[in-house]
């Protein structure tokens, strides 16, 4: 029984990972490096993460600055940033490029709160895949002979863990929410 439960918190785990993962990436009107988390550019004809071409900061709350190791890459940067899906146009000076986080309207903050809906409710479908899941191994497992108050135990306990991790993602959406709607 243990294993099934330790597979399916293992599932659960990932897709509190992957929802950390995509709602860093919605930028919430300051200035978060991790919204470039996504871009790739073509290096020597490798594509590599944004990160390994270039240093990338935060001077302030409205401005990324992104520096490339090496001057031929500005252009690939640029091109890069324009076709992400960041929305971004970038400022270049010749030594740095500069994003300027604009300020978010109250219509953008809107979209941003129903794309971090649907990343939310992805991760809750995750999490119940894994719980039925679980408990379709246990029952095969009583058929092969386990006892039965013992998937009754294990379903219990996976109850238990289903809704500590579904509570753990609407804590996640609701913190991302706050950050999103707050002016």
């Amino acid at each position: 029984m243990q294993e099934y439960l330790n597979e399916a918190q293992e599932m659960m785990e990932m897709a509190i990972l992957h929802v950390e993962d995509e709602l860093a990436r919605i930028r919430a009107g300051k200035a978060n490096t991790r919204i470039l988390d996504g871009i790739r550019v073509d290096s020597y004809g490798t594509m590599v993460p944004l990160t390994g071409v270039a240093s990338i900061t935060t001077p302030d709350a409205r401005t990324i600055a992104i520096k490339p190791w090496d001057k031929n890459m500005f252009r690939v940067i640029e091109k890069a940033i324009i076709d992400s899906p960041v929305g971004i146009t970038p400022e270049n000076n010749g030594e740095i490029i500069r994003l300027g986080i604009p300020p978010l309207t109250e219509e953008r903050r809107k979209q941003l709160a129903k794309q971090c809906k649907e990343v939310a409710e992805n991760a809750k479908i995750s999490i119940r895949n894994a719980r039925r899941d679980c408990i379709d191994a246990l029952k095969k497992a009583v058929k092969d002979g386990m006892p039965e108050d013992v998937q009754k135990d294990g379903e219990e306990k996976l109850q238990k863990l289903h809704d500590k991790y579904i509570k753990k993602v609407d804590e996640l959406y609701a913190d991302k929410e706050k950050e999103i709607m707050t002016v």
